[in-house]
Parts: structure tokens; C-alpha cells; sequence
């Protein structure tokens, strides 16, 4: 049983949801939850806010927050996961915003991604400094995020 398959799994042992709000990885986190069969008992559903605007006026990140820290940033990321997990009434919410390249956004480099989980538990975020190309990039935080995500949903259903 790969990653996702026992983070569905789990999801689904512990009667939990997810939802995601996706940047740069422009939903590849919830189609990678999506591929494992059954998954629409536990997954609600996805936002992919790409844009400054997106991420404000769909999601509600704080438009004060994106002035102060960019959108290329670990508040920001919180936000997003907050906010799906309250748009879709998830137990958790998982969120991706960063640069995926080739070009620096903000003046953060590519590779320069942050991703968070929202939950019962409270809200944690990583920063993650990543090597590659644009689809490596994408790829890598799809899997840091599920890999993170399933040792926390682990964790959770031992308490």
C-alpha cells in the first residue's frame, strides 16, 4: 500500500475528510488523493487558487497578509489551509504556495515553497527549499505534503 492509499485509508478509519488549496501545484495534490478508489468518502474537495487575487477573493487569505509577506510565504500558507478546511467543513486542510520556477517570484527563487496542514490539532507549516525543474518542483511538494500529512493523520489516530 503506497502513501496515499494508506492516508486514505486512515482518513476513512478515523471517519476524517481532507480538502486542499493549491498554488503551484495547481491541484496535483488532491488528484493525487483522488486516483486511490474510494477516495471520494474522505476527500471534499479542492480550490486552486493561483493567483494573488484567487487567493484572496475565493479562499479569503487576508489581503494585508499577502501586502506584508507575499504570497510566497508560511502565513500564507496557514491561511489556505484554514480556509479550505472551513469552505469545505474538512477535518483537515492542506495547502501548497511557492514557486515552482523557472523564474524567482517575489524574490524568492524557485524551489522556494511552503506548505501547511490545518486540522483539530492546530495548523503546522514548512518552509521547503527544492532542487529541479518545474515538474520536479510540483512533484517534490506533492509528495513532502501527503508524506507530512500521513505521519500526522498517524499520529492523530493513535490519541
Amino acid at each position: 500500500m503506497n502513501t496515499t492509499e494508506s492516508l486514505i485509508a486512515l482518513l476513512r478509519g478515523m471517519d476524517a475528510s481532507v480538502s486542499t488549496a493549491e498554488s503551484l501545484t495547481g491541484g496535483l495534490v488532491c488528484a493525487a488523493l483522488v486516483a486511490v478508489p474510494g477516495a471520494s468518502d474522505v476527500v471534499r474537495g479542492s480550490i486552486v487558487a493561483y493567483t494573488t487575487d484567487a487567493k484572496t477573493d475565493v479562499l479569503g487569505v487576508p489581503a494585508d497578509l499577502i501586502t506584508q509577506y507575499g504570497t510566497v510565504d508560511e502565513h500564507v500558507a496557514s491561511s489556505m489551509a484554514n480556509a479550505t478546511r472551513r469552505r469545505f467543513g474538512s477535518t483537515y486542510g492542506l495547502a501548497t504556495t511557492g514557486v515552482a520556477g523557472p523564474d524567482p517570484i517575489e524574490g524568492k527563487p524557485a524551489g522556494t515553497v511552503h506548505i501547511a496542514i490545518a486540522g483539530p490539532e492546530g495548523t503546522e507549516s514548512w518552509l521547503l527549499d527544492l532542487a529541479g525543474d518545474r515538474a520536479m518542483i510540483r512533484n517534490s511538494t506533492v509528495s513532502e505534503l501527503l508524506s507530512r500529512f500521513v505521519d500526522r493523520v498517524r499520529e492523530a489516530s493513535r490519541s
